[in-house]
């Protein structure tokens, strides 16, 4: 029998839209890995962001940043950070229009400003406190992703100015920048490869549209039932909402459980 691996996202498939871990969730994790499914977390966040989550699932691999960080069993074995000259011009562009930015290492972040509505507004959403200032920070750091804060449709500026980013919008005031081409399912194609896993093992579970490419990718997408329309039009299976324990209802429903 081949061995399978499970990628979980976090915000709002691991937990719930109060940012809290469901009992379910932590179950079924803990059972997935005692009939000995592999599991790993996939999410934009940095490590430093969802490090007392993965001690209490227990879990040491993740792919991390939207996949430009990957760690297998407590082991960096990818990483592609965004280039620093490019980090310089649009911290020119971005500044001229009055859009934040926060720059984001595997064990820090900081902002260029010291305080804004939009950052305090974003970054609260995921219970974290506005960043402190560094507006040199990137410059001799390896930046992962960085957060560009505007608002929609602000950032098709962006897109269409700086081609060797992906833009993803996450919040309505924030957008993920990351190198172009990275995405959540690079990070899992570098550490099955490293594991010789078959992609028709690999089962992903997500919401957002950042999880797009990983549902298509994966043997079998699942999209949470509280996914965004579009995303769960790539996926293999919806179930149902975080809230009511759709993750332990899809694994389940797929006979891992």
């Amino acid at each position: 029998m081949n061995k399978k691996m499970v990628f979980f996202d976090i915000d709002g498939t691991l937990l719930d839209h109060d940012k809290n871990l469901p009992s379910s969730a932590k179950k079924a994790v803990r059972h997935l890995k005692e009939n000995g499914v592999y599991v790993a977390i996939a999410t934009g966040r940095a490590p430093f962001m969802f490090e007392s989550l993965r001690e209490e699932l227990e879990i040491d691999s993740y792919v991390s940043f939207n996949g430009q960080f990957v760690v297998f069993e407590n082991e960096v074995i990818y990483k592609n950070p965004l280039q620093t000259e490019d980090l310089k011009t649009l911290v020119q562009h971005s500044s001229e229009r009055d859009h934040p930015l926060v720059f984001l290492t595997d064990e820090t972040m900081k902002a260029n400003t010291e305080k804004h509505s939009m950052i305090e507004e974003s970054m609260g959403s995921l219970k974290f406190n506005h960043p402190s200032f560094d507006p040199e920070f990137y410059l001799d750091k390896e930046i992962y992703q960085s957060l560009l804060f505007c608002a929609d449709p602000e950032d098709n500026y962006y897109r269409e100015e700086f081609t060797q980013f992906k833009l993803i919008r996450w919040h309505d005031y924030s957008v993920d920048i990351l190198p172009k081409g990275g995405s959540k399912a690079e990070g899992i194609k570098q550490m099955i490869e490293r594991l010789g896993f078959d992609i028709k093992d690999i089962y992903a579970f997500g919401d957002g549209l950042n999880d797009v490419e990983m549902l298509e990718a994966a043997g079998t997408g699942v999209a949470m039932g509280n996914a965004h329309p579009a995303v769960k039009e790539f996926a293999d299976m919806v179930t149902d909402d975080v809230a009511e324990d759709g993750l332990e209802k899809a694994l389940v429903k797929l006979g891992l459980l």
